[in-house]
């Protein structure tokens, strides 16, 4: 993984807009929240159009949080959808103070 500064480039107004709305409601929707050492892991029931969601969380993020990683797993049988977003030390406290209005 490449050293990105631990930044994001979206002006404190944009981030709290971001919080309330894409972000945080994909956070919302997913049935399971994971601490990982550099990052979390959230886990979501393969039902209506969370596969898109995701989708455009993953894109939004990606322009103003670019050092962030994303896997996305899709479990076979309709089983569960898992996203992964880690990155560099500090990231899962980044992305705590992120999710602490769910």
């Amino acid at each position: 993984m490449t050293d990105l500064p631990l930044v994001c480039t979206l002006s404190p107004a944009a981030i709290e807009i971001r919080q309330q709305n894409l972000l945080n409601a994909l956070v919302q929707r997913a049935i399971e929240h994971v601490e990982l050492p550099n990052g979390y892991r959230l886990r979501f029931a393969a039902e209506g159009d969370i596969i898109r969601e995701i989708a455009q969380v993953i894109d939004a993020e990606r322009r103003c949080c670019r050092f962030l990683q994303f896997t996305l797993t899709a479990e076979p049988d309709a089983g569960p959808i898992t996203l992964d977003l880690i990155g560099p030390p500090g990231t899962r406290d980044f992305l705590m103070a992120l999710f602490d209005q769910r």
